[in-house]
């Protein structure tokens, strides 16, 4: 047998990571001398140390390693285990490549080497993923954009309050066109209901399907700021070398509800235009660098006039 040290030299494994895997029952000493408390370890305990290292390269914990460390290595328990591993280091390494490729974004952006950089101000926009959500909604092609939504959320608000499933969340403008249109444009406004909620009136109830990524910006005051954000946001999509991938969604966080101010919940309700907050929600997808980049822009070219809420 071989004292700790010597084991420890053997293994290439440091003395106080042995004397851990003896606390945590990992791996115990052959023998413990009863006088001098000296650790000895056997030969054959060397496979199970190699064992345990290989697993924790991998990434398992010690807990993990604990319950795996007994088993047949081709057993269906451990190649389950192995499975859910790869899912999750997968997972991260696609983290990772997208934090990599928002630093390098931000890197030709810092240099002034991003495309639209030297004349657009680029947002301080973030990549999130978006939760399915329940709504009450009414879609329609509308003569006049700005009337014609505030329009639509009267009469969703509306139903929505005589069916009594309002939930406490902000209404969103959905923008159906694939460009920017005043007249004609295909709108949907929605209203968050309770997650249970059947009907609201006339409107149709729904749920938003979930978006994996979407890029996001939030800005405050009037809505006359939208067309530089705009412009702004899609300059951003082009540094990462992402393009638009659904209908783009405006949230309205706090904004001015003339009458219905009386049903709506409170803290989304603002008087004044420096108290509007707004959010650009555009679901995004990697671009196709084939793809001409005005078809890849896809969502609003342009936005001045807002519907007053």
């Amino acid at each position: 047998m071989f004292r700790i040290r010597d084991f420890s030299r053997l293994a290439r494994v440091s003395i106080k990571t042995l004397r851990h895997y003896d606390r945590v029952g990992l791996l115990a000493p052959a023998y413990v001398d009863p006088t001098s408390r000296y650790r000895w370890y056997a030969a054959r305990q060397m496979s199970q140390l190699q064992r345990i290292v290989a697993l924790r390269q991998l990434g398992y914990s010690l807990e993990e390693i604990g319950e795996l460390l007994d088993r047949d290595p081709r057993s269906p328990i451990v190649r389950r285990s192995l499975e859910r591993l790869r899912s999750e280091v997968a997972r991260r390494i696609e983290v990772d490549r997208q934090r990599l490729a928002q630093l390098d974004a931000r890197l030709r952006e810092s240099n002034g080497s991003g495309q639209g950089a030297r004349t657009t101000r680029l947002p301080d926009a973030v990549l999130q993923s978006l939760p399915p959500l329940r709504v009450a909604s009414r879609r329609a092609k509308v003569l006049d954009l700005d009337a014609g939504a505030q329009e639509l959320f009267e009469r969703v608000e509306a139903d929505v309050a005589r069916a009594g499933v309002r939930a406490a969340g902000p209404p969103l403008l959905l923008y159906h066109d694939s460009s920017h249109r005043e007249r004609d444009a295909d709108i949907e406004a929605t209203v968050p209901i309770q997650d249970g909620a059947q009907s609201a009136g006339r409107s149709k109830v729904r749920t938003l399907p979930g978006v994996a990524a979407a890029a996001c910006v939030v800005y405050r005051g009037g809505y006359e700021k939208w067309a530089d954000i705009v412009r702004g946001l899609l300059s951003w999509l082009e540094t990462r070398r992402l393009a638009p991938a659904g209908p783009v969604r405006e949230v309205f966080l706090q904004f001015e509800a003339g009458d219905l101010a009386r049903v709506l919940p409170r803290q989304f309700l603002a008087n004044e235009t420096d108290d509007l907050v707004t959010e650009m929600q555009i679901p995004v997808r990697e671009a196709n660098d084939r793809t001409p980049r005005r078809a890849r822009s896809g969502a609003p070219d342009r936005r001045v006039a807002r519907p007053r809420r």
